[in-house]
This record gives structure tokens, C-alpha cells and sequence, in this order.
């Protein structure tokens, strides 16, 4: 997969379509961050969501019980999101080749290209730099261009 030029968007559809069970790294309890709207959208829209956080791990977000890491969750991943920088997101790949998982996602500003080479070489789908919540509805973004301003 070329990460320089825009994802197809059967690709990203086709990811969105397939998983089920999502663990995002980096998730937080707070109302106000980026991550907590996109785990709510996610798990409102009927994604099994994961939150993985160390410092609050033990907790809840959303009522879901906070993992305190990917290698602590005992059920099945189908795509891990990392809500993480760049140079983590590395190491958050090596974990979710540990755990199985099919999919890494890297969210908005978070790419790292040793991370994808190393996941794709492992059979991994791995999109960097997006949003799934942006994704989901990008279908509907169609321009109404005889909308009267």
C-alpha cells in the first residue's frame, strides 16, 4: 500500500465493513479530548470498542472497562486504533501483531512507516494519518451545489 497517496476508498470502507472489535490506544476518559468523541461515535455506532489506557486502566470510559494494555485484553481485536504519537505508534504495532489483530490504524497527525512496512510485512491492513470517525461518514459528504447561500 502506497501511505503517500490517498486510500482508496473501498479500502477504507472494506475495513470499516470488516471489524467488529476495536482497541484504541490511547483512549481517555475525558469529555473534552479527541479520542473520547471518536470511541463514543465508534461505540455508538456498534463497534465492539476496547479502551487501552495504563493510567486509567481498571476504570471506565463510557462504561467500558479500560484495558491496561493491548496484551491484557482476553477476547479477540479485529483493528487496533492508535491514539498515540508517531514514535510510540511503533511499538504499539509490535503489540498488536502480538495480539493478532488484522488491522492498525493510525489516527489523524499519527503515522510511522517502519510501523506499517513492519505490519503489512506481518499481514496486517494498516491506514496512518485518518480517522475512522471521519471515514465512517464520508459517503454522505456529497456537495449540494445548487444549494441557494
Amino acid at each position: 500500500m502506497n501511505h503517500d497517496e490517498d486510500y482508496p476508498a473501498e479500502y477504507l470502507a472494506g475495513i470499516l465493513k470488516e471489524v467488529k472489535t476495536i482497541a484504541m490506544v490511547g483512549a481517555s476518559s475525558d469529555a473534552a479530548k479527541f479520542s473520547y468523541g471518536v470511541l463514543r461515535v465508534l461505540h455508538e455506532t456498534g463497534y465492539d470498542m476496547i479502551p487501552v489506557n495504563p493510567l486509567e486502566a481498571g476504570g471506565e470510559i463510557r462504561g467500558l472497562k479500560v484495558e491496561d494494555s493491548l496484551a491484557s485484553i482476553e477476547r479477540p481485536v479485529d483493528m487496533v486504533q492508535v491514539f498515540r504519537t508517531s514514535e510510540a505508534a511503533y511499538a504499539v504495532t509490535e503489540d498488536a501483531i502480538e495480539i493478532g489483530a488484522k488491522v492498525v490504524w493510525m489516527q489523524i497527525g499519527v503515522r510511522n512507516d517502519e510501523a506499517a512496512k513492519m505490519a503489512e510485512a506481518a499481514g496486517l491492513k494498516v491506514v496512518m494519518n485518518r480517522c475512522p470517525k471521519i471515514e465512517l461518514f464520508r459517503p454522505f459528504w456529497k456537495p449540494r451545489l445548487n444549494q441557494a447561500i
